[in-house]
């Protein structure tokens, strides 16, 4: 049986800019050349799928047509990894729950950060813990690190994770937040000894009626400098409301705290989604995030536009929009998934959209996704694309509370230029990869899978 984990986008992967979709890309080393990918654990050029949940991580290989068929998985009781399986404290084991990719110590090997919010530390039940497994020529598995941290029971640290240059001096940096208010930034360069460079701590605390509980971090290039930029997605109070928020941090030699966006100030969302691409290619990249909340739970995806200085106006997407295929109800969960990759080659990123909870026919709680387009006006529902299991050419049937659409990624799997789109819904169903063409993604050729589409964007 397969098994997932609700990834907060946010633990987007930071990869070059290219093709408008916008994150980080280490420069060049004295010693060594870093990975060209952020996600490429072997060094042999190809990109590679990292996904973890409840206790476990697999990684799969990737080759030069795709996903290849080596598969290994690692959990705490692996050989090298610090820690014990399922020694959390009376808490459920979250070693994998979430994951970020670079290659943080600059020696031509991806590297993957790890988490366990669960993890107990020395007493301290629920202090939670990162990890780094390094990669090598073998791929990950030789060698793990734990990032120093103080511990503090019931802090969950690791309960967020995202990698980027958030300082602009081309070594990779790992922001991490806690279950409770605060987000530390690790500064490269990191060692397989342990070390990493400055440590700082970002906390949006102004006063006892103004807070953020971190849920989700999202880094990637909003404004046009050199540093990656990063969203914490979270919810908490406001003036004794209710909110669900994003807080910009704007990257630089000394990161800085930006606007503070209330996107939905009735209930909240604990396990936000997003993703940072340059939707219209203006040059600064525009946060899309899911408020499965809005409207009765029908959903919605909010878009903050990127600017010189950060986030800028807003507009707000739902199945009610022109040109969405599906019309909007109650419980649809609209913006349960989102992914970002220029799926036609006309070089704007569009938007994969999981509808976790959309009726197909009379089965209910099946789901499907959509697929958005980017143009010079951001996302809209023009041209957009709607699959399902009762879609001609999808693999298997509409089945109740498989909710497809839970998990999305749009990645360019065959190298040919366009991002292909890899769906899963709960548990035992398999995946469904659709391949994509110059006018968008196809049902030709599609197939499942057991890839997880949980791995970093």
């Amino acid at each position: 049986m397969r098994t997932h984990r609700k990834l907060a986008v946010a633990t987007a992967a930071a990869l070059s800019l290219t093709g408008g979709l916008l994150a980080f890309t280490a420069g060049t080393a004295a010693a060594a050349t870093p990975a060209k990918y952020a996600d490429d654990f072997n060094g042999d050029g190809y990109r590679d799928y990292a996904s973890g949940w409840a206790g476990e991580v697999n990684v799969t290989y990737g080759t030069a047509t795709g996903p290849g068929a080596t598969t290994k998985t690692f959990t705490q009781d692996s050989a090298g990894i610090p820690g014990k399986s399922g020694d959390a404290g009376g808490y459920a084991d979250g070693f994998g729950d979430q994951l970020a990719n670079a290659d943080f110590n600059r020696d031509g090997y991806a590297d993957l950060a790890v988490a366990d919010r669960s993890e107990k530390v020395g007493t301290k039940a629920g202090a939670g813990a990162v990890t780094i497994l390094w990669g090598a020529r073998s791929g990950l598995g030789t060698k793990a690190t734990r990032i120093p941290a103080t511990a503090h029971a019931d802090h969950g640290f690791g309960a967020a994770l995202a990698s980027g240059d958030f300082n602009g001096d081309g070594k990779a940096d790992l922001a991490v937040a806690n279950g409770v208010d605060t987000v530390f930034i690790y500064r490269g360069g990191f060692s397989q000894t342990g070390t990493t460079g400055q440590v700082t701590k970002h906390t949006r605390s102004p006063g006892p009626d103004d807070v953020l509980e971190p849920t989700a971090l999202v880094a990637g290039k909003v404004t046009k400098d050199r540093a990656t930029d990063l969203y914490v997605l979270g919810q908490g109070y406001k003036n004794d409301k209710m909110t669900q928020a994003a807080w910009f941090l704007r990257g630089g030699t000394t990161v800085t705290s930006g606007k503070f966006t209330t996107y939905n100030a009735t209930s909240p969302d604990y396990g936000p989604t997003g993703v940072i691409a340059d939707f219209d290619k203006n040059g600064y990249g525009d946060l899309a995030v899911g408020d499965t909340r809005y409207n009765k739970g029908a959903g919605s995806v909010v878009v903050l536009r990127g600017g010189s200085t950060g986030p800028t106006t807003s507009y707000r997407l739902t199945q009610s929009t022109s040109g969405v295929a599906t019309a909007a109800t109650a419980h649809d969960g609209f913006g349960s998934a989102l992914s970002a990759g220029d799926t036609n080659r006309d070089g704007y990123p569009d938007l994969a959209v999981g509808v976790t909870e959309e009726k197909v026919g009379t089965v209910k709680t099946a789901g499907g996704v959509h697929v958005l387009r980017g143009g010079p006006h951001g996302l809209t529902g023009t041209g957009s694309q709607w699959f399902t299991r009762a879609t001609a050419g999808v693999p298997g049937s509409p089945t109740e509370y498989e909710m497809l659409g839970l998990y999305v990624r749009l990645r360019d799997f065959d190298r040919d230029g366009d991002a292909d789109l890899l769906m899963s819904g709960q548990l035992s169903y398999p995946s469904v990869l659709l391949r994509a063409t110059a006018a968008g993604i196809t049902t030709s050729g599609a197939a499942q899978t057991e890839l997880d589409p949980g791995f970093p964007q």
